[in-house]
């Protein structure tokens, strides 16, 4: 497809931030979060000139990706919020309009910029340590024994999202389900440092609200076709694991540094995959159950288990591999 304009280079521009354009520019877009921030926020709907679907939302992170934004301060400001975001998964509309508002307070004050950010140093440092402090007036205390309290906030959460649309029933079903998942992610015995679990949410179409439920475990994504040869499993005591952290797809790149001695006559792909069946057969001999691979499992050595009843999942993912090790209890073999 050709292009409708010619591509032109990147340019670098020293614009100060009490022009105009800038104050302009910063104007709108602090409406547009202003607006959709807060329960009594409205639903905006953001559509691309170039066509496509139209997103109605009033959520950071859809906004953000959504608006067309070209000019540099806006694209620094929403890509710090993005990345906010995605660290802390809350507050992105509060930060961006933050964020507006100081640099909006700068063209009002016209102090230097040196004095600026050595000024917005010192008040974060003091934000910081009253929100530490026992003192904060954001500290909620919380019985765990009784949420009700944590229960509310949740459900003052859900009622603010006014593109769900859900009545009062499917409020207090979701705001349970979600803070089940969240005393779910805590762990029962902590040592030195408090590490939570994650939960992680897959929307289904066609279903109703009150089917949603929480379940515990490790999600893994599988193709529909893999999915319907491991269903239905009918074993009912506990499953055996092999965890691998290396390739098991045979290809001699996956080996690591070396030299390779192969004799004469010797085909090295058949002499691999040979092994790759002996590692096979191992398997099937200890009664293995299931083997999970954070890389590629060659075809042929999958046909083989599969022929054995032997579940085999592949391209699970580096990410994956330390909560597998924790669940199943095994450890992950590289070599």
């Amino acid at each position: 497809m050709s292009r409708l304009e010619a591509k032109k280079p990147s340019l670098c521009k020293s614009e100060p931030l009490t022009s105009e354009k800038v104050r302009a520019t910063l104007c709108v877009l602090k409406g547009i979060l202003t607006s959709s921030y807060g329960p009594s926020g409205r639903l905006k709907q953001v559509h691309s000139g170039l066509g496509g679907c139209v997103c109605t939302t009033s959520q950071s992170s859809a906004l953000l990706s959504n608006l067309p934004v070209t000019h540099p301060i806006l694209k620094i400001l929403t890509t710090s919020t993005k990345n906010h975001v995605s660290c802390f998964s809350d507050c992105g509309l509060f930060t961006a309009i933050l964020c507006c508002n100081l640099i909006e307070n700068v063209q009002r004050t016209g102090l230097t910029p040196t004095t600026v950010i050595k000024l917005n140093q010192h008040l974060l440092r003091l934000c910081t340590h009253y929100l530490k402090s026992e003192s904060c007036g954001c500290r909620i205390p919380v019985d765990f024994s009784s949420p009700q309290t944590l229960l509310c906030l949740v459900r003052s959460v859900v009622t603010s999202k006014p593109a769900c649309m859900l009545t009062r029933e499917e409020t207090d079903h979701i705001s349970a389900l979600v803070l089940k998942a969240f005393l779910l992610t805590i762990p029962e015995n902590t040592k030195d440092r408090l590490i939570l679990g994650k939960s992680i949410i897959v929307p289904l179409k066609g279903h109703r609200v009150l089917d949603s439920t929480v379940l515990p475990g490790i999600l893994i994504e599988v193709s529909e076709v893999q999915l319907m040869k491991i269903l239905p499993i009918k074993k009912s005591d506990a499953f055996k694991v092999a965890l691998f952290c290396s390739s098991l797809s045979g290809d001699l790149s996956d080996t690591g540094e070396g030299t390779v001695v192969v004799s004469s006559g010797v085909c090295l792909e058949n002499a691999v995959l040979e092994q790759l069946l002996n590692l096979g057969r191992q398997l099937v001999s200890d009664h293995v159950d299931l083997v999970m691979c954070q890389k590629v499992i060659h075809p042929s050595l999958k046909q083989f288990l599969s022929m054995h009843r032997v579940i085999a999942i592949d391209r699970v993912g580096v990410a994956l591999m330390e909560p597998l090790s924790k669940v199943t209890g095994t450890q992950p073999i590289g070599s």
